[in-house]
């Protein structure tokens, strides 16, 4: 797919309590503006919290738009190791709904979860983030992202 219709996904594996439903929606809203303005494929990381939120709004929002594609971009094989039942149940089920599943390694290493996210902003023109905190893979990824010039829409700003 085209670089100029590809949007990533970025954002922080721990949601604030009680706040998972308005971060669905809000992320609705913004992903069906992207759609409307010519996105089509949407590439996601796969991790818990924001992650998990992205790609299942565009789950959702695929009913209605069905020409738009769900990529998952895998840090590798045995991301789910240590997660709980409930949470691999929901990753496998998005997993089975995905229309391309990518794996930038095959086992966990260091720099895998890195090589994934610069996978997502390298092949994407749009970044939309959930960016609370100056600090860790969700802030790297979005600090790549603007060097890399990608348009930035980060959702805890319109919270």
């Amino acid at each position: 797919m085209l670089k100029g219709q590809t949007c990533c996904f970025t954002g922080h594996r721990i949601i604030p309590s009680g706040m998972e439903q308005k971060l669905f929606s809000i992320t609705e809203k913004v992903v069906d503006n992207a759609i409307k303005s010519g996105y089509r494929c949407f590439g996601v990381g796969g991790a818990l919290g924001f992650d998990t939120i992205a790609a299942l709004v565009v789950l959702k929002l695929r009913e209605s738009y069905p020409s738009i594609k769900l990529i998952l971009v895998l840090p590798c094989l045995n991301q789910t190791r240590g997660w709980s039942t409930e949470d691999i149940e929901i990753y496998e089920n998005i997993k089975k709904q995905a229309d391309k599943i990518v794996y930038t390694s095959k086992e966990y290493s260091r720099g895998c979860m890195h090589k994934r996210n610069r996978h997502l902003v390298n092949n994407s023109s749009l970044c939309i983030c959930y960016l609370t905190e100056e600090k860790g893979g969700t802030y790297y990824t979005v600090n790549y992202a603007y060097k890399n010039h990608l348009c930035i829409i980060n959702i805890a700003e319109l919270l």
